[in-house]
């Protein structure tokens, strides 16, 4: 197995993987909070990930991915007061709030499904684990590191620190946190402003509660990932991964929750994905630059100058490294179209291929094959893979041409790089989009390209150049040759 380096937010340097049981991976990834549409920031840490998995799966190791779906728990604005996200939304809606959490469930796995991102071995929800989240209260609780307060259960953060320290994950400093956190009277029932909720008593009108040791109620936010990780993955796991907006407060207090009832942080290797931007700004409903996925498939969002395929979003995604910042812009999906459709020419191009067999190796296959995956290893550098995938890209533009001739184990090194890590790593491929299948696109343009034969046949001219110029038009450029027309999108 190959060496994988993952930069590790703890100790905030790329450290050498080292797997807790050897040749195998467990990950697990804090999955959406089901109560609206799947937007363009989910599909960052679900393309992240899924490119990790195909990763690792492709070197040889077995993975478990546990992707968790939060469909109770989590109140508005990140915190331990308000309405559950969900249960307003399902007063929204006159629903029950299991019907709203199933709902968008399907529709994130339909969007999933679109941009070939591979389900989960596991993805539990936090509903169909209380009995395992009121047990880890008690843990908690009898390690002194919590308190009960009128019904609900809080983590003592001043009591976890004076032990632990609490902020070692996100890097701050709970002294600072308290000069900058202003006492207010009458604050509710926590003992200090930064405790977080472990239960949560509920007021008779609410839903969704359970039964339990302190009240009916239901589990906080945060306690549902160090349940369903332990339960799935054991006390000391290798990676959990998030976007960067989880790393405070959420993966901070999952951290404390593990060290108080466990000892152990129980993560060797914490991973961020960066967040996608809208010039500069962080998207959001209330700034207007909200897109769901929904809508950039189909182009109905007016930020949007056209629609663009989920392949050409994934496409994007991978442009850039995981830890930068990504800024969405219709000029930058563009230009990541005009590039999907260039490799993937290159892919149809490269099977087509004919081996010369006195054609001498290309030293620069062997280099470029082995710098893809020395980029994927060096902490999932999927824009420095893709460089070199167009290196190879340039190898079957001048074979096509026959600038070059390649011999038979240079094409099944292209077929490497198209297949097994194109497709079978990075997970680009053809696909359904707003133009239908790829095949149904072949085989109109090469219908259109029959009726031009015919009018060359007949020394139509005319019709034969309209043809050639109106497809120009619509990106697509075709080439006469001995053997026959040639086409390729522009």
């Amino acid at each position: 197995m190959r060496d994988i380096y993952i930069y590790n937010t703890l100790s905030r340097k790329k450290e050498l993987f080292k797997p807790v049981t050897p040749g195998h991976v467990g990950l697990y990834v804090c999955g959406p909070t089901v109560y609206g549409d799947p937007h363009l920031g989910h599909a960052r840490p679900g393309i992240t990930y899924d490119v990790l998995v195909r990763l690792f799966r492709h070197l040889g190791y077995k993975v478990r991915y546990v992707r968790n779906i939060t469909d109770v728990g989590h109140l508005e604005n990140d915190s331990d007061s308000g309405e559950d996200k969900i249960a307003k939304k399902a007063r929204i809606e006159e629903l029950e709030p299991m019907e709203i959490a199933q709902e968008y469930t399907i529709r994130y796995h339909d969007a999933m499904r679109k941009l070939n991102v591979a389900p989960p071995s596991i993805e539990p929800r936090a509903s169909g684990h209380i009995i395992e989240q009121i047990s880890l209260v008690e843990k908690i609780l009898k390690a002194g590191y919590a308190y009960v307060s009128n019904g609900s259960v809080y983590f003592d953060v001043k009591a976890y620190d004076k032990d632990h320290k609490y902020g070692i994950l996100s890097g701050r400093v709970l002294d600072e946190m308290i000069s900058n956190t202003r006492e207010l009277d009458g604050q509710g029932d926590k003992h200090s402003p930064y405790d977080f909720a472990l239960w949560k008593k509920a007021a008779p009108e609410h839903i969704m509660k359970w039964p339990s040791p302190w009240s009916e109620g239901f589990p906080g936010w945060h306690l549902e990932c160090s349940a369903m990780s332990e339960k799935y993955l054991g006390s000391q796991f290798d990676i959990h991964g998030g976007g960067m907006d989880l790393l405070f407060p959420h993966h901070e207090c999952e951290f404390a929750q593990n060290m108080a009832s466990r000892g152990t942080s129980g993560v060797n290797y914490w991973m961020h994905n960066n967040m996608i931007t809208i010039k500069g700004q962080k998207m959001g409903k209330s700034l207007g630059n909200f897109i769901t996925l929904n809508e950039l498939f189909s182009g109905a969002n007016s930020v949007l100058k056209q629609a663009y395929s989920p392949m050409t979003v994934r496409f994007f995604i991978l442009q850039a490294h995981y830890r930068g910042t990504l800024d969405f812009s219709n000029e930058a999906l563009q230009a990541s179209e005009k590039g999907l459709r260039r490799i993937m020419q290159a892919q149809k191009d490269s099977s087509r291929l004919t081996a010369d067999t006195n054609a001498p190796d290309n030293p620069e296959m062997d280099s470029i094959v082995e710098k893809i995956y020395e980029a994927l290893c060096d902490d999932l550098n999927t824009p420095v893979a893709l460089s070199y995938i167009f290196d190879a890209v340039k190898i079957v533009n001048s074979a096509k041409d026959r600038q070059i001739s390649l011999n038979a184990k240079d094409i099944e090194k292209l077929n490497t790089v198209f297949t097994d890590i194109l497709g079978g790593i990075l997970g680009i491929c053809d696909e359904e989009n707003g133009d239908g299948h790829q095949g149904v696109v072949d085989s109109l343009v090469n219908m259109v390209l029959e009726v031009r034969k015919k009018a060359k046949e007949n020394k139509d001219w005319t019709t034969s150049d309209r043809i050639r110029d109106e497809l120009k038009q619509s990106g697509i450029l075709i080439k006469d040759t001995k053997e026959g027309t040639e086409w390729s999108f522009e």
